[in-house]
């Protein structure tokens, strides 16, 4: 792994960090009576600090795609997990909590998770696969299980729905950052003719819509700390499955390896988790009227 990619990664995983806490300030204070609808995106368009949040989210995505251009999504994926740590610096900064024992154990559980998997997986570039199906099989996998999250989210709107969402949107999320490296390959070795031509950068539109809806749905309707985690821990784990799965990342597979690659993203779970559930991370109100921006307009 070379600096630049962890770098680049990390810098990435900033931007999305403090854009998460931004959009969800101001997503919980819109109208229940927009929720899985695009009205959603149209009425948050109207609050700066929504579109501050979108615009740290854009820096944090640009960063993210470059890193994917240098280095192997399976080990993009477990340093952009890392925004939950910046979501948490920002909100601590807001509330004035310290991170006390949970904050410190999820913090290094979260940081140990991701050096493990990576010391232990050692993941390497090779050769995407060639046979469509397995390709296929992937894709319909990981949207398969997002729409299925989506549609019992959206029946029955309990107080699970905003993770369900959450996790329908990482899913997607780690399955757009598979398909934008694919995108920069096609650009790298054929120019942007062979990339527009090709359906996958019309496809990392329409998750990334797809999944902003999805998380702003999740943000309206719940805090932060039940909606945040779960989308960490998805993406990264939808991403490595894209990247082992069809775009030819390797990894160590003796015992010991993956014993300690299981034990990576276990830790990575639980720091998340962990994260998620301190003091310090916004408990937002599920707000049933407009936010004063809103009104104003």
């Amino acid at each position: 792994m070379s600096v630049l990619v962890l770098v680049l990664a990390v810098s990435a995983a900033c931007c999305l960090g403090f854009g998460f806490v931004l959009q969800q300030d101001a997503a919980s204070h819109a109208p229940r009576s927009d929720y899985l609808s695009p009205r959603l995106l149209l009425d948050l368009m109207r609050v700066p600090i929504w579109l501050a949040g979108i615009g740290l989210m854009v820096c944090g995505m640009v960063l993210g795609a470059l890193a994917l251009g240098k280095g192997e999504l399976s080990v993009v994926e477990p340093l952009l997990a890392t925004n939950l740590l910046f979501a948490m610096a920002l909100s601590r900064h807001r509330t004035g909590q310290r991170l006390g024992r949970q904050g410190w154990a999820g913090l290094w559980l979260l940081a140990g998770g991701v050096a493990a998997f990576l010391l232990a997986g050692e993941p390497r570039g090779g050769e995407a696969a060639t046979d469509p199906l397995r390709h296929w099989l992937v894709v319909g996998a990981v949207v398969g299980t997002a729409l299925l999250l989506t549609a019992f989210a959206k029946r029955h709107r309990s107080g699970v729905a905003p993770a369900l969402l959450a996790v329908a949107a990482g899913l997607l999320y780690g399955l757009q950052d598979a398909l934008t490296r694919l995108t920069g390959q096609r650009i790298t070795e054929g120019g942007f003719v062979a990339a527009v031509t090709a359906w996958q950068p019309y496809a990392v539109v329409v998750l990334g819509v797809t999944g902003l809806l999805l998380v702003q749905s999740a943000f309206e309707t719940g805090p932060l700390r039940v909606s945040l985690p779960p989308l960490t821990a998805a993406q990264p784990l939808a991403g490595i499955a894209c990247g082992v799965g069809f775009l030819g990342d390797h990894l160590r597979t003796d015992a010991v390896a993956l014993a300690w690659q299981a034990a990576g993203l276990a830790a990575i779970v639980v720091g998340i988790v962990l994260l998620g559930l301190h003091p310090a991370m916004p408990k937002g109100r599920v707000g049933r009227h407009r936010h004063k921006s809103l009104q104003a307009s």
